[in-house]
């Protein structure tokens, strides 16, 4: 395992959250892009196909990946050439429970306060505009960060499973991962559910998660032969 590259990466995704946390605020883009989809005292275009849709889809499809995890990892005690999956699988469940589970909506979105942009003044609301490092009052608010955003962010999970031995499978399930989430946090944006700087921290949390159990649990010397599953296909 090559820790340096590992503290390398963290404070790639650390700077890319500073930096763009800090411009969003310069900026004002957090409000700017509230703003683009209020009209008429409503959010309209989060009503529509295919942005209704996401929003009712919400965690299912990370379930999906993570219970598949969960039944590989056991499955390997019974099939030996499955035994790759013990720590593989272990990695997918782990990385829902602790990303978007405790970090991202037991810890954050429970207790930072931060209201939802549909919650404001300046769109039909009562509370303030709050910048996403000024917590609130504990559970007046629930922006701070996207939840089904960080569950959609998910789905890239595979990627940091193939990216030592199977690079091209690895970037299908990052862009597929990354698609849905852009696609699911537009949705929220569009409902009035969250603001851009959210979405943003949305996915480092996840990002950052993924990174530190794949230290642990993903070493690059681990082999991958005889792995047999609809996830490599």
């Amino acid at each position: 395992m090559n820790h340096s590259r590992v503290w390398r990466e963290v404070w790639l995704v650390l700077a890319v959250l500073v930096a763009g946390t800090a411009l969003i605020a310069a900026t004002g883009a957090d409000l700017t892009v509230a703003s683009h989809f209020y009209r008429s005292g409503g959010w309209p275009t989060g009503e529509q196909f295919p942005w209704k849709l996401l929003y009712r889809l919400d965690r299912y499809p990370a379930l999906a990946v993570a219970i598949f995890g969960l039944f590989a990892a056991c499955y390997s005690y019974y099939r030996p050439d499955w035994r790759v999956w013990r720590r593989q699988g272990a990695f997918l469940v782990l990385l829902l429970a602790l990303g978007p589970g405790l970090l991202v909506n037991a810890t954050f979105k429970d207790h930072w306060g931060r209201p939802r942009p549909r919650e404001l003044v300046q769109f039909g609301g009562t509370k303030a505009f709050m910048q996403p490092w000024q917590p609130r009052i504990n559970g007046d608010g629930r922006s701070f960060p996207c939840g089904h955003g960080s569950a959609a962010f998910y789905l890239a999970a595979p990627y940091f499973i193939y990216r030592r031995r199977k690079p091209r499978v690895a970037q299908r399930w990052l862009f597929g991962g990354m698609t849905f989430g852009l696609l699911m946090s537009y949705a929220r944006l569009a409902q009035g559910g969250h603001f851009l700087s959210d979405i943003l921290w949305a996915w480092g949390i996840v990002w950052l998660s993924a990174l530190a159990l794949a230290a642990f649990l993903l070493p690059d010397q681990e082999s991958e032969t005889n792995s047999c599953c609809a996830l490599q296909q």
